[in-house]
Formats: structure tokens, C-alpha cells, sequence
């Protein structure tokens, strides 16, 4: 929430002050002798464009900077907003072995791409990469004053061990709310050590070096204020923030309807509110309910053939919601697939995206439809009740999101309290899934947002 000293101040200028004072210890971080800088940002707050003007900053200073990304894809896009935003900027790009730089990259003329160090025929004052291509470098192809880790909260510990030769300081930059790193192998034996290699590169970094200065963005960009309050509630009990729009920045209007149906009412109360909750019968079910996808499918349909419009900050005048804008979010790879073969009998859902909590992380949609991770269950699985998975799935909409369920789920809640396992010298994760889970049910539940089926 707002502070008292921050409250005359529009969103954009709190956001930008906490910009300013963010490269300020930058450059303090650069001439000092801290080992790296955290910056913790909400869903949508702006998180790569704090990178590149990070890295744009460092660089008029006269650094030679490293980002460290965690995927191709992500890598690619901050290749791409450096050069665009910085037209006289050069940034190298290590590619995999067998790569090659994105067409997309080619265009833009000023992005090197290169298999190897050696590669470059002249060393580019940025090189960006992922954590997976830095582990190859090596103290012999460079070194470098300071890194930058984006979405270091998806990192694992040793990925930043793998690289952090490379490197004296960093500054780290990710979303704490985000599923955590995970591991197919068992992981008991670390349990306890604070160089756990599961644990995510910030907190194994925070706990060797305690003191290390922690910034925040204030404002997410992406959410509406209808979101705002749930998400700081459900997830960030520690961290405030804001909405960047006001309640009647964003709207949402589908066109009135004969014989509304319930999934039409549940449309219109997302619409209106931001929030919709389609609840049907309680019933332990496959985890492919297909009732439960049927619904989700229809869902897309109607939002689409009640011709939606949707007007924001972005498109004043109002515009079309397309297949594009629209995002299934489910939390096992069968369940996507059962809602993609409902959804390729209908020529008008393509373009929709349906996918896994772990797939959406850092995506944006108009609209979000959401299979319930407890839904139709007999328990309340550790996996089930991940905070950061629920978090995903409730968090990539600008304009509403619309949950899908069977009734029972708070009964089941409370059958099943949180039975995580205690380990000595292991800090409790809070906010826990449970908790999450009862806030967010308890929001739902209200008669503005609950459709039955």
C-alpha cells in the first residue's frame, strides 16, 4: 500500500524515484565494497526495463557489463529492448553450440551473436547470456566488475555458483513470488546448508552475505487495481505495492446476451469486478476433469463471440480482445493437453494460449482462465499448494481473471492444514501455500464473484 510519505505522488513518480534510488546504489555499489544489490519487483513492475537501464547506466559510466538471463527466450528479448532503447549501443549475445542469432536480433543490425568468447572480433561493452551458457566461460575468455542476474529468483544457487567466478559484484533482479527452482532428483541431503543448490541464487546469496542493501519497485504496471490488494495480500506480506492504474483506468465490456448462460454470468462478474469464480459441483475427479476443461473452453468461446472489448491506459479508445490476448493457465501438462483438444474442434480459439504455471512465468494477457491447482482433489499436495504456482496463475491479467473449480475446496483446506516437514536451520516459507490459498479462496467465495454451475 501507499505510504503516508508517498502518498501526494502519482504512481509513475513513485515508481521513478525508486528507479533513481536504485542506480544510485548502483553507483555506490560499483565504487563500494558491498558484493551486490537486490531489487525485489511485484508482477509486472518493470523488471526488465530496470535491466536495461541498468546496464545502459553502468556502461555510460564506463563498466563493462555481464546479464545473466534465464532463458533464450528472455535473453533474446533484453538483447532486443538494449539496442532499441539504446540506439548507440552494441550488445554481444553467446549463443548454444549449434545456434544462431534470432532473425528478430539480425534485423536490429547491432546485436553480435557468437558461439565462443573468442567469437567477438571486438568485446562488446554488454554481453548477455544464460546462466547455462555462462557456466562454459571461463576466467581465461574475461572477467567482469559486475553482472546482472534478471530473474534471479527462478535462478538455482548452482547456477549463480557456476558463474559467479566471472564476476566481483552483481545486482540482482527478480520477482520473490515466483515458483521457486526445482530439481527431479531428491534433495534431502542438502536440506539445512546455506549453499543448498535447490535454493533460488538470492536467498543463498542474502545468507552469506546479510547486509547486502535490498530495494523494491512500487508499482506493478501489469495488474488492475482490482488485483492489486489480493495479490500484496495473498503473496507479499512483507512488501508493498501498488496498482499503476486507478479502479476506472481499465475496462472490460462484452456485448448483452439472450439466456445467459452461468458461464456467462461468471464473464460478466469478471468483467465487472475483475474477478469471476465458476464453481462446479463438488466431486473428486480425474486430474483431467473433463467437465472442468469443457468449461475452460467455453469460457474462451464466449469471451470471444460476445465480442469483448477491453480500453486501458495502452488503448484509450478501446480494442477487440483477439485469442492472442486470452491465456489458459493449469497446473499439470495433461490437463493443457485436454483443454487444447477442446479448443482445436473450434477454428475461432486459435491463438489462445493454454499452459502450465511454470511456462506463463513473465507472460502478460488481457484476460486469464484459471484450472484451479486444487480442484476436484482428495488432499492438499505440497505441489498443489506451492505459493508460487497459485501466484502465476492469479497474476498475468491487466484486466480480469476468471477461476475455475469444483465447490469444496475450502472444506478441503481445512481437512488438510499445511504438513511440510520441519528441518533445522531451514527458515519457514512465508507466505505458506495454505495461507495463500484461504485468502484467496475467501476473495472468491464473495457473492460479487461466485457463479455456480
Amino acid at each position: 500500500m501507499t505510504t503516508a510519505a508517498s502518498a501526494s505522488l502519482t504512481p509513475g513518480e513513485r515508481a521513478d524515484d525508486a528507479v533513481r534510488s536504485i542506480l544510485a546504489g548502483i553507483d555506490q555499489l560499483a565504487a563500494g565494497t558491498s558484493r551486490g544489490l537486490v531489487v525485489d519487483s511485484p508482477p509486472g513492475a518493470g523488471k526488465s526495463t530496470l535491466v536495461v537501464r541498468a546496464a545502459a547506466h553502468l556502461v555510460a559510466q564506463g563498466h563493462e557489463v555481464m546479464i545473466v538471463a534465464q532463458t533464450n527466450e528472455q535473453v533474446d528479448d533484453l538483447a532486443q529492448r538494449l539496442v532499441e532503447s539504446h540506439p548507440a549501443l552494441t550488445v554481444g549475445r553467446l549463443l548454444k553450440s549449434s545456434g544462431s542469432l534470432a532473425p528478430r536480433l539480425v534485423a536490429l543490425g547491432r546485436v553480435m551473436g557468437a558461439r565462443r568468447m573468442a567469437d567477438f572480433e571486438t568485446r562488446p561493452p554488454v554481453i548477455i547470456a544464460t546462466a547455462a551458457k555462462w557456466a562454459w566461460i571461463t576466467d581465461d575468455h574475461g572477467h567482469w566488475p559486475l553482472a546482472i542476474i534478471d530473474e534471479a529468483y527462478q535462478m538455482r544457487s548452482d547456477a549463480l555458483l557456476a558463474c559467479a567466478g566471472l564476476f566481483d559484484k552483481a545486482l540482482f533482479v527478480g520477482d520473490p513470488g515466483q515458483l521457486d527452482p526445482f530439481s527431479t532428483v531428491a534433495t534431502e541431503r542438502w536440506h539445512g546448508l546455506s549453499w543448498n543448490p535447490l535454493n533460488n541464487a538470492v536467498d543463498v546469496t542474502l545468507a552469506h552475505n546479510p547486509t547486502m542493501p535490498l530495494h523494491a519497485l512500487p508499482v506493478s504496471w501489469r495488474l488492475p487495481a482490482s488485483a492489486a490488494d489480493l495479490t500484496e495480500r495473498a503473496f507479499y506480506p512483507f512488501t508493498s505495492f501498488d496498482a499503476g492504474t486507478g479502479p476506472d483506468d481499465r475496462h472490460m465490456a462484452l456485448l448483452p446476451t439472450l439466456g445467459r448462460t452461468p458461464v456467462d454470468l461468471a464473464l460478466d462478474a469478471a468483467a465487472e469486478t475483475g474477478w469471476g469464480y465458476y464453481e462446479l459441483p463438488a466431486r473428486q475427479t480425474l486430474r483431467t476433469d473433463r467437465e472442468l476443461a469443457d468449461a475452460l473452453a467455453e469460457s474462451a468461446l464466449r469471451l470471444l463471440t460476445r465480442g469483448t472489448t477491453t480500453s486501458c491506459e495502452q488503448a484509450p479508445e478501446g480494442r477487440t480482445l483477439l485469442p492472442t490476448r486470452i491465456a489458459i493457465g493449469v497446473s499439470h501438462n495433461d490437463q493443457a493437453e485436454a483443454v487444447r483438444s477442446r479448443l482445436l474442434a473450434e477454428p475461432r480459439l486459435t491463438g489462445v494460449t493454454v499452459d502450465t504455471a511454470n511456462r506463463l512465468q513473465g507472460r502478460e494477457f488481457d484476460v486469464t482462465l484459471v484450472w484451479h491447482p486444487l480442484s476436484g482433489r482428495v488432499d492438499a499436495s505440497a505441489f498443489h499448494l506451492e505459493t508460487g504456482r497459485l501466484f502465476v496463475l492469479l497474476s498475468r491479467h491487466r484486466h480480469a481473471c476468471l477461476v475455475f473449480a469444483r465447490a469444496g475446496i475450502t472444506d478441503l483446506l481445512d481437512r488438510h492444514p499445511s504438513t511440510q516437514p520441519v528441518h533445522l536451520d531451514v527458515p519457514p516459507k512465508f507466505p505458506d501455500g495454505w495461507r495463500a490459498h484461504q485468502i484467496v479462496m475467501d476473495h472468491l467465495s464473495r457473492p460479487e464473484h461466485r457463479v455456480q454451475a
